[in-house]
């Protein structure tokens, strides 16, 4: 089973950009469906994207699309979400998750694996 990493978080100012890293163990990384949530304080967790084995589909959330880019590179074992034009609301803490069917999906418990976290925080 993979094991999952995050890396990247920080302060940042309202405008500002952030480059989460999300780094998996093992070699199984390529047959894994990624996905990125945040959790806000006071809220539940909350789907952000979602890309697919061989990173040719993705999925966003409503709330970070054009804004924010998920991709990865399996040969390095790590999955990134790109993230502009951030906003104090995007004050969370980001995980990443890793869900063995084949396509992008969205559902919190289609995901297995999870990683411990890294927090954002967005200053106005």
């Amino acid at each position: 089973q993979v094991q999952l990493v995050e890396s990247g978080g920080g302060l940042v100012q309202a405008g500002g950009s952030l480059r989460l890293s999300c780094a998996a163990s093992g070699r199984t990384f390529s047959r894994y469906t990624m996905g990125w949530f945040r959790r806000a304080p006071g809220k539940e967790r909350e789907f952000l994207a979602s890309i697919n084995t061989i990173g040719s589909n993705t999925y966003y959330a409503d709330s970070v699309k054009g804004r924010f880019t998920i991709s990865r590179d399996n040969a390095k074992n790590t999955l990134y979400l790109q993230m502009n034009s951030l906003k104090p609301e995007d004050t969370a803490v980001y995980y990443c998750a890793a869900s063995v069917r084949p396509i992008v999906v969205i559902s919190t418990a289609a995901y297995t694996v999870w990683g411990q976290g890294t927090q954002a925080t967005v200053s106005s």
